[in-house]
């Protein structure tokens, strides 16, 4: 885009003394006669760029010029690039790279060494261990329709695996307990929805369809294949770890939330949205886990459990 160009020349010009128009039109892929142009529009913006002519001519900010670098502080600009770092790690884009190339050139040299150590010191990994390259074609095509106003056309499998045909148009995109996420108008339902885009096949753009924003409902609604339009209803629930197991309650809720149950073992209160999500976590703790309250989830995860027991009871592998 010429405006992104346009800044990626100016900082460029704050960096370096002089920088030929040659090299900037190789840089951006566009003609020398494109980049002149950009100087002008530059300059015609009211900074001061000039042209130098001759063998080591080329074009550079007028001397003693230069633009205010403390609209943000270099600890400010180190926590921006930590943060697209950690993000493009799950939402890969051209654009948060670009991003941080711009702020990389704005820091000076003599900080450059440290800048990069504030920078590389957290990495917050959102990527799931066997990669998410299936998962970046989805997020790339529902992100261009969310930036034209496109609507989408997808099947959708909710929790049962039931199968449906959706027409949507695309609000935001969420990522939410390392999962991402959709929010979305459903045309089909004529309410807002939350689509899950592992769930999410034959996603395309529908041809020639558009729509207007709709204003956002004040909370996220439920998913596509929830029957109600609420998310799942928040309680708490209580587990209770065996002594050895203790690392793994550390693991997953931190060593400030357990606390001793009368019979010794190692308990946790933590309040969760009650779905398929929960009962599929609790299972995959493991048996050195047991869930006290409350006593109807208690009941569903024996009766999953037991279903699991059965199958391997009577089932032998071929």
């Amino acid at each position: 885009m010429k405006l992104e160009r346009l800044l990626s020349i100016i900082i460029l010009l704050m960096n370096r003394r002089m920088v030929q128009a040659k090299e900037l039109a190789e840089r951006f892929e566009v003609s020398i006669r494109t980049i002149y142009r950009d100087v002008e529009a530059i300059h015609a913006a009211g900074i001061p760029v000039v042209t130098y002519q001759g063998t080591n001519g080329g074009i550079g900010l007028t001397e003693g010029y230069r633009l205010d670098r403390n609209v943000m502080t270099n600890d400010e600009l180190a926590a921006i690039v930590t943060a697209l770092r950690s993000i493009s790690t799950s939402y890969g884009s051209e654009r948060h790279l670009r991003l941080m190339e711009k702020i990389n050139s704005v820091v000076s040299p003599d900080y450059a060494e440290q800048f990069n150590h504030k920078t590389s010191s957290v990495r917050i990994d959102y990527a799931p261990w066997d990669g998410n390259e299936r998962l970046q074609p989805k997020l790339q095509l529902v992100k261009e329709a969310i930036d034209d106003s496109l609507v989408l056309g997808l099947t959708y499998s909710n929790a049962e695996g039931e199968l449906s045909r959706r027409q949507i148009e695309p609000h935001t995109l969420i990522l939410k307990g390392r999962h991402w996420y959709v929010q979305a108008y459903c045309l089909e339902k004529e309410q807002f929805r939350l689509f899950k885009l592992m769930r999410i096949k034959d996603l395309e753009i529908a041809p020639g369809r558009t729509f207007i924003r709709r204003t956002l409902p004040a909370q996220p609604s439920g998913t596509a294949g929830s029957s109600s339009n609420e998310l799942p209803q928040v309680q708490e629930i209580v587990l209770c770890f065996d002594d050895d197991a203790r690392h793994l309650a550390e693991e997953w809720f931190g060593i400030e939330e357990l606390s001793r149950a009368a019979d010794g073992r190692w308990q946790v209160k933590k309040a969760y949205p009650e779905d398929e999500w929960l009962y599929r976590f609790i299972l995959g703790l493991g048996h050195r886990v047991e869930v006290m309250a409350p006593a109807h989830l208690r009941e569903i995860i024996a009766g999953r459990a037991a279903h699991i027991a059965q199958k391997y009871k009577s089932r032998t592998p071929t």
